[in-house]
């Protein structure tokens, strides 16, 4: 039983008339505009046309699947008008072909996304998105690639470090340091002191620079400071490229305590947060883009690491004072920061039940600073990764089986004077050996 044909309102146009009408359109703007081709040698608004009369030229509005492959074929179209958005802008033909697309897909009830016609591979993908990539390379080479590998890049407290290799690192590099700085983003992050007379820093500024990328976007820059965590870029706005597309965009999660920049044509999402007075930075980006060759990696801290000078835990075993020297046994005091080793473990597992180098880096803040906003700091550290990480298996890093401790593949080390040293992951106050006492942190990473 053959198909009947699409029914349409009485009077209204039949799409291949609406289609003709179009061309003759374009091809009369054509005519107008060609004493001014010159001006216009790079904008291949002509491509596209001509490209979209072979996907329709055989269509059949009596078919049953006319609507779908005419919709596919707008959408297409409609790629290719926005690759050359750029170098068509004072384009007569350009013009008149968006809007002609735009009343047709109107006419016909089609959807902006969906799949599109696929005889001319260069077309069907949209080039500010990064996951359509790897689609692309395949029609190209006729091979099959396999999907792109995402890498984790965090800084939290004080300030803990977990690179793209997923090793854990707690540094002190106070001041203006780069996390990350390649073809496609920059991000800087300002460390000042937490506790005066203390080697411990924490972030307060935080600097994101997206580069200009193609027709995606033109370099935009974020700015976060104590206090003050826009939703937009410095110069206002809140995307990038495109409006309609939102290659690159701003959301925000909690006014001023929370924001998230998508960065599609780079497939990047970067996490900023305020937690007390200071900041903490969660990315996620492709493996090629973030491990790309080329000049100062070794200036980025989210891919090779803290330098070794700047590293608490350097060479695995110096040492950093916690508590300083207690009062004489039995004085009615606390701790000057506020906590003992007991309180500030049972303070971090009201929010961290798994005792990886996340909880122990709270205890470990804690200890250091006294202040308990880094409670919250390490938990959402650990709900960042849990977010972005792409291996499920690698989101807690725990230390070496026996040790306790902080740090990756870490033994946490409580020294109480000399000669007393305890190897335990928590120390309870009855092993105090001595009235007047040190108490020291070690890593060993």
């Amino acid at each position: 039983m053959g198909s009947a044909a699409p029914s349409r309102a009485p009077g209204a146009e039949s799409p291949l008339a609406a289609l003709r009408r179009l061309l003759v359109a374009l091809g009369l703007l054509l005519l107008l505009g060609a004493g001014d081709c010159q001006l216009h040698t790079s904008c291949g608004i002509q491509k596209c046309t001509t490209d979209f009369v072979s996907f329709t030229s055989h269509l059949n509005a009596a078919l049953e699947d006319f609507d779908r492959e005419f919709c596919k074929a707008l959408r297409a179209y409609s790629v290719c008008t926005y690759r050359n958005s750029k170098v068509c802008r004072g384009n007569l033909v350009y013009h008149a072909a968006v809007l002609g697309i735009g009343d047709l897909m109107t006419q016909r009830n089609c959807t902006k996304d969906g799949p599109t016609s696929s005889t001319n591979p260069e077309m069907t993908h949209d080039p500010c998105n990064y996951s359509g990539h790897t689609e692309a390379r395949e029609h190209h080479g006729g091979e099959k690639t396999p999907p792109p590998t995402y890498l984790f890049c965090g800084l939290f407290g004080d300030p803990h470090l977990r690179t793209f290799k997923d090793h854990f690192q707690t540094c002190k590099v106070e001041g203006a340091w780069p996390l990350i700085d390649n073809n496609y983003l920059s991000v800087q992050v300002t460390n000042v002191p937490v506790v005066p007379g203390f080697s411990a820093t924490a972030t307060n500024k935080i600097t994101v620079i997206f580069k200009s990328y193609q027709d995606c976007t033109d370099q935009k820059v974020y700015q976060a400071m104590t206090d003050d965590l826009p939703a937009a870029f410095v110069d206002g706005t809140t995307s990038g490229g495109d409006g309609n597309t939102r290659s690159l965009h701003i959301v925000e999660k909690v006014s001023g305590r929370y924001i998230e920049m998508h960065a599609r044509y780079i497939g990047t999402r970067v996490l900023v947060r305020q937690l007390g007075r200071y900041l903490t930075l969660a990315i996620s980006m492709p493996q090629e883009l973030a491990m790309a060759d080329g000049e100062g990696q070794e200036l980025q801290l989210c891919v090779q690491g803290c330098p070794a000078s700047e590293r608490i835990d350097h060479r695995g075993r110096l040492p950093l004072p916690v508590l300083g020297k207690l009062l004489p046994w039995g004085a009615a005091s606390r701790p000057p920061l506020g906590y003992t080793l007991e309180t500030a473990t049972a303070k971090c597992q009201e929010k961290m039940r798994v005792k990886d180098i996340y909880f122990h880096s709270c205890v470990f803040d804690l200890l250091t600073t006294g202040d308990a906003n880094f409670t919250a700091a390490a938990h959402s550290a650990l709900q960042d990764v849990e977010a972005l990480h792409p291996s499920k298996e690698h989101w807690h890093i725990f230390p070496r089986s026996g040790g306790g401790g902080v740090g990756r593949d870490s033994e946490f080390f409580v020294t109480l004077g000399f000669p007393c040293l305890i190897l335990v992951a928590y120390l309870p106050s009855s092993y105090l050996c001595h009235r007047r006492l040190h108490i020291y942190i070690f890593f060993m990473l």
